[in-house]
């Protein structure tokens, strides 16, 4: 069983970043793959990254491409996701979610584990 939990939300300007971390602790075999999922007021939960645990390539979702970042510790106990150039439209609660599968999965069923979720609002 693995246990997640996130932190690093808050409120920021639009072109501000902010460090998401997820602290995972617990099993953390090398073949689970990890993601990070946001959803917003009266939406539908959407993958926003994932990050292979073992090998630690990494996928991110067209709409955050070229400023989301995705990484994790060397020795597997964290996963961090960087976001610059935030914009209103990334207002959300971002989850970070675990997966026994290999490979980095885009779909939020396919993760077994879920973070209690920490809230970004971009707003001026």
């Amino acid at each position: 069983q693995v246990q997640l939990a996130e932190s690093g939300g808050g409120l920021v300007q639009p072109g501000e970043s902010l460090r998401l971390s997820c602290v995972v602790s617990g099993s953390t075999f090398a073949h689970y793959s990890m993601g990070w999922f946001r959803q917003a007021l009266g939406k539908e939960r959407e993958f926003v990254g994932g990050i292979a645990w073992g090998g630690g390539s990494t996928h991110v979702a067209d709409s955050v491409k070229d400023r989301f970042i995705i990484s994790k510790d060397d020795d597997k106990t964290g996963m961090y996701l960087q976001m610059n150039s935030l914009k209103p439209e990334d207002t959300a609660v971002y989850y970070c979610a675990a997966s026994g599968q290999y490979g980095i999965r885009l779909r939020a069923r396919d993760y077994s584990s879920w973070g209690q979720g920490t809230q970004v609002i971009v707003s001026s």
